[in-house]
C-alpha cells in the first residue's frame, strides 16, 4: 500500500471511543493539549500526535482498571527521553 497507512486490525469499537476522547482532550486545555502540542512542535504529523495520545489515553485508562493506584494525568504525560524530530536517538 503507497500512501498513507491505515489501521485495519484491533477492536473497531475501542478505537473509535480512543479516538473521539482523543479528539475532545486535545480541544480542550488539559495535559494531552500540551502533549499534542509538543510532538506537533517537533514536526510529527498532526494524525501520528493524536494517535499518540489515544495511546497515552490507553495507558492510563489500563492503570486505573488495574486498580494500582490514582493516576494524575498531568504527571504521566512528562517524556523522560527525548528524541529529536527524525526519531534518532540523542
Amino acid at each position: 500500500m503507497r500512501g498513507r497507512r491505515a489501521i485495519a486490525g484491533g477492536r473497531t469499537s475501542v478505537r473509535a471511543v480512543l479516538y473521539m476522547a482523543a479528539l475532545t482532550a486535545i480541544r480542550r486545555r488539559s495535559p494531552f493539549r500540551a502533549f499534542y502540542d509538543q510532538l506537533t512542535a517537533r514536526g510529527r504529523p498532526k494524525k501520528v500526535a493524536l494517535v499518540a495520545v489515544m495511546r497515552k489515553l490507553l495507558t492510563i485508562l489500563n492503570a486505573i482498571l488495574r486498580g494500582s493506584h490514582a493516576v494524575a494525568p498531568s504527571k504521566r504525560l512528562t517524556r523522560k527521553h527525548s528524541r529529536s524530530v527524525d526519531g534518532a536517538h540523542p
